[in-house]
Parts: C-alpha cells; structure tokens; sequence
C-alpha cells in the first residue's frame, strides 16, 4: 500500500509505516451467508425504491400525487437544480450506482441511508484486490466492484464501442480523489477508457464536452449538487448535460439524495401510492428495513392532529419542541440534515439523542427546526448495531490485536441494464464505545466474506 494515496482526509498522528487512515485487518470480517442473501435480495428492492421515489416526485410536480411529497424535497432548493431535475428528456434516469449504511442489529437489518454519490468504491476495490490476493474468498471477489461499475457505465451510452469516462471530482470532494484516479486506472486496465479530472479541465468545443482533446462520452459526477455554485465551468458542463452531448451519472436529480425519502416512505397519507408504484412485497421489505423517520417540520399542526407514530412517555407528538422534555431512555432517536447541504453527508450534522446532554439534545431539536426553509432535518429512530469481533495489526507493538466493536456493511451495487448486482460490502468497525459508526482512525475497514 506505500505510495498509494487512497487514504486522504483528517486523521491522527499515524506510524511511518501506516499509510490508512485507519486500522488495517489481517482478515476480511466474516458474516452469515444469511447476512448476505439479504443484502443481495434487497439490490433489486433499493433500485425499485429509486425508481418509485423517482416516478412519485414526477407525479407530485404534476398534481396526481399530494403536493407535499415534492415541496418537502424541494425545499431550499435553487432553481437550476430543480429545472434539471424535472427536465422531461431525463425523467426516467436513476443512479447506476447504490450504496446503503446497514447495521445488523439483533432483530435484523436496519438500513440507516441510502447514498448515490458515494465514496469508498476506490478504497473497496483496493482492498478486494489485496484480501484476494491473501487467499480469501470475498463477496463479489477480487474485481467485483471494477467489473460492475465498468459494465454499468458502458450501460449509459450502448451504442458507443469505445466510451471514454471523465470522473470529475471538485474541491468538495477532494478526499476522494485519489481512490478515484486509482479507480480509473483500473477500469483502463479493464478495457473502459476512464480519467479523472477536476471541473476546471473540462473545454466546450464544437457541440462536445472535452478532456485532453478528446470527446467526454459518459461523466460521472463526483461533486454535490448543493455545490453547484462553486463548480467551475458549471454552465459549460450543464448546457452539455441538457443537450444530450454527454451522459451524466448520478443523474442531477436532489429529489433521490434527500434522507427526509424515508419519511415520505412511512407516511401514512402515501401509503397507497407508493404501495402502488413498489408492489406489496418491496414496500414490505422497505418497511422492514428503513427505520421510522420523521420530517422536522417546525409548522403547528391543527389541535386534532398528531405527528405519526410520534410519542414520548406513551403520548402522541404534536410538536417536535415536546421531545426536548425526554429522558436519556426516551432520546433513541437520531437528528441529521435530510442533503443539500455540506453538513449532510459522512457523521457530519449527526445527533444521537441519547449520547448528548438534554441541554445540547434541545439545541439541536431547535436548530433543526430553525433550519427548515434552507436545510431541512429528519429525526430517525436509533438502532444499535450487534457486538462483532475483528483482529487488526498494531503498528506501534507489531503486534495483532483483537477488538469488540460494532459494525456498518456498505455494500455496493450497480445497476447493469436494468439489473442492480452486488459487487462487494465495505465493513466499517468501531470500538462499543463510539455510538456513530464512520471511517474514523479507530475504526477497521475491510472487505466482507461468507463464514
């Protein structure tokens, strides 16, 4: 791994020798092939879930659906970004790329977000090269994630032989950009042409988007939409994008990046419209699998109306300010920006109820609320994940150390055709003492295998 910049972002004080930013496994960490079955069950649910979401926002704008579903996602939205969106030419495209956050807890899976901008497919596809290389048998194996995304890439633009692919990554997202070149590399070595770029080095010219003189066929966009404003070159790339010239992905579509899609998932006035557009059996399994979540919607209700399925000691919420008065016990719950915002992604804006003092519990439920024309929040249930054991190598002792820990599966899909495939699971650790699971410097992070 020496010389490889993969790893970049805050860390601490790291050993000479170690160049992660977290801790190194000398083994993949092993689940249930159980554990697995699920996940690569729910690859065909998540993308119905895009493909729903999609669909009811479309018809929300167009009055067959309540308006409220496409006003709360379109809350604090900028125009550009809620033209692209509703761009006619566009309206069925969805992401080819699907990562959740899930926990396996012990009354099963809970699926804390779903991201279609995500990092980490880099650093997974790395790491699976390096644990199949040792012998190991992964999810996905040694290729899966370059083989996969490759395939759904090609995908975007079919009747091209040859596709050149620009990632283009912006200062926003800086941190990701050496796992990206890396991945680009790799999927040149696979026969998919593919550079990564920042927005400045992209040229108009001639009717094409264009990098190093050659013609861009498919971007993949590794910048936020709430970052617009601050893209170089903005206009060029979206006047591509509107006219055809080039294939985008993730699609320009803030409605598919907003968390407060749960909430809607839940609420009981569109119970029937999205049972309509998922089908019984995945509108279950959603159910099941995303924990209840509410929208910090500061507005009063009428004195005949609840918050669902909302209640503090046994009683019915009205208002969310009422949850500033529940106990340590009662404070379960999770408040984070719903996107659009540089808070909203990694553990950044995150709130655990009961890991803060009721004097910052308050705060928070407040700035939330405060927030809601510009950023709106969620308040999630919490769900503890089950204790895991995993062995990782000390660089200060040489020596292997073993840790308790709970754990986050990211597993990746990609959308080839019509078909999500899993590719691999990203397995982040922390010790039992941190209540927000992330890349954080203690954590290990490792590819998953079947026991």
């Amino acid at each position: 791994m020496a010389g490889l910049d993969l790893f970049a972002g805050p860390q601490r004080p790291l050993h000479p020798e170690q160049n992660s930013t977290f801790r190194l496994a000398p083994e993949p960490l092993f689940v249930d092939q159980e554990i697995v079955d699920l996940l690569s069950e729910l690859a065909e649910v998540f993308h119905a879930f895009y493909v729903a979401a999609n669909r009811l926002y479309n018809r929300s704008v167009r009055g067959s659906v309540p308006g409220f579903y496409h006003e709360y996602l379109d809350q604090g939205k900028p125009e550009t970004v809620l033209e692209y969106a509703r761009l006619n030419r566009f309206r069925t495209h969805v992401p080819v790329v699907i990562r959740p956050d899930v926990l396996i807890t012990e009354q099963g899976l809970a699926v804390t977000e779903l991201d279609s901008v995500p990092g980490g497919m880099g650093l997974l596809a790395f790491l699976m090269q390096q644990y199949s290389a040792m012998g190991f048998e992964l999810v996905g194996g040694a290729d899966g994630i370059i083989r996969c995304f490759a395939a759904a890439l090609r995908e975007l633009s079919p009747q091209i032989a040859d596709p050149f692919v620009v990632v283009t990554v912006s200062d926003e997202s800086n941190d990701y950009r050496g796992e990206m070149e890396w991945l680009a590399q790799e999927l040149t070595k696979a026969g998919l042409r593919t550079q990564v770029c920042h927005p400045r080095d992209l040229v108009f010219c001639q009717d094409r988007l264009m990098l190093g003189g050659l013609k861009i066929d498919i971007l993949y966009r590794f910048f936020e939409l709430f970052d617009l404003k601050n893209i170089p070159q903005i206009d060029l790339i979206l006047y591509a994008i509107r006219k055809e010239m080039v294939a985008v992905t993730p699609p320009l579509k803030h409605h598919l990046e907003e968390k407060l899609l749960f909430a809607l998932l839940h609420h009981p006035v569109l119970f029937e419209v999205w049972r309509e557009a998922l089908g019984k059996s995945a509108m279950s399994r959603l159910q099941e699998v995303f924990p209840q979540t509410w929208i910090m919607d500061p507005r009063p209700l009428p004195p005949h109306a609840v918050i669902p399925d909302l209640k503090l000691d046994g009683l019915p919420v009205t208002d969310f300010r009422q949850l500033a008065q529940a106990s340590q016990r009662e404070r379960q719950l999770v408040i984070k920006p719903s996107g659009f915002s540089p808070t909203a992604w990694g553990s950044r804006g995150v709130t655990i109820g009961h890991d803060v003092s009721s004097q910052d519990w308050e705060s928070t439920i407040n700035e939330a609320l405060a927030a809601f024309e510009q950023t709106p929040h969620i308040l999630q249930e919490f769900h503890k994940g089950r204790k895991v054991s995993v062995s990782y190598y000390d660089f200060e002792t040489g020596a292997i150390r073993r840790m308790h820990g709970r754990a986050r599966l990211c597993p990746y899909y990609y959308v080839i055709g019509d078909s999500p495939v899993l590719a691999g699971i990203l397995a982040t650790v922390v010790p039992l003492n941190k209540k927000m699971i992330h890349g954080m410097s203690e954590a290990v992070m490792v590819p998953v295998a079947v026991k």
